[in-house]
């Protein structure tokens, strides 16, 4: 499990439809849920909005090479990547892991030992996420053992909704994190009409942390969608 105690989500991108439903029935095997995509387009979006613990990588996709959307992923996200592809040659796995891959499994492989593999990443990523006591980002620090958060030095007088939304962001810096899933993260809803609520909460917590509001450094809003933490 994950530090949250959630199951974790795997996201499958494999453009062949049968070993897709291979690797879901293995994952449902481990009790991890699961999505798919069947593109590299669909791949980077679902990796930027969604809260993946770890994503499973064909390499011969039908729009962008997976070593392409390593990279891009890369840009913003430290997600495990486990490339799962046909091509076997060491120069193959050097250009993957080169990229930013963290495993690399040749077709056609062992169930039992995917698996394995993804077990690994997720103590791994299980074990950073308890050894990172705080979190600093430009003059933004959150202790998250002492539950405080400052900004230059000066303690933020956060209420506790303030302080649940800034820590649901800074741990998925550089995600963008959808209204829904906060919602659900946060209140535990999927209501339409918490939406303002949202907004009211992320409003006063800005006016605590930005400088200039109408050029916001820390907390950018993706109109539609959601809001994202960015590294500054």
């Amino acid at each position: 499990m994950t530090p949250t105690d959630r199951k974790p989500l795997v996201l499958v991108v494999e453009d062949d439809a049968a070993v897709r439903s291979l690797i879901a029935a293995t994952l449902d095997i481990e009790e991890c849920r699961h999505m798919t995509a069947a593109s590299g387009s669909a791949a980077i979006a679902a990796a930027a909005t969604q809260n993946v613990d770890v994503v499973l990588l064909d390499l011969g996709l039908p729009d962008i090479d997976g070593v392409e959307v390593i990279r891009r992923v890369r840009t913003w996200s430290e997600v495990p990547i486990i490339v799962i592809s046909a091509r076997s040659e060491d120069s193959d796995k050097i250009l993957a892991l080169d990229s930013g891959a963290d495993d690399y499994i040749t077709k056609p492989f062992s169930v039992e030992e995917l698996l394995a593999r993804v077990r690994v990443v997720l103590r791994r990523r299980a074990r950073e996420a308890a050894s990172a006591s705080t979190f600093e980002n430009g003059d933004l620090t959150i202790d998250y053992s002492a539950g405080t958060a400052s900004l230059a030095g000066e303690e933020l007088r956060l209420t506790a909704m303030e302080y649940q939304l800034l820590c649901l962001l800074a741990r998925n810096v550089g995600k963008v994190l959808t209204h829904g899933y906060i919602l659900r993260e946060v209140w535990n809803s999927t209501s339409d009409g918490d939406r303002a609520s949202l907004r009211v909460f992320m409003a006063s917590l800005r006016k605590k942390i930005e400088a200039d509001q109408s050029n916001p450094r820390y907390i950018q809003t993706q109109v539609g969608v959601g809001y994202r933490m960015v590294r500054v």
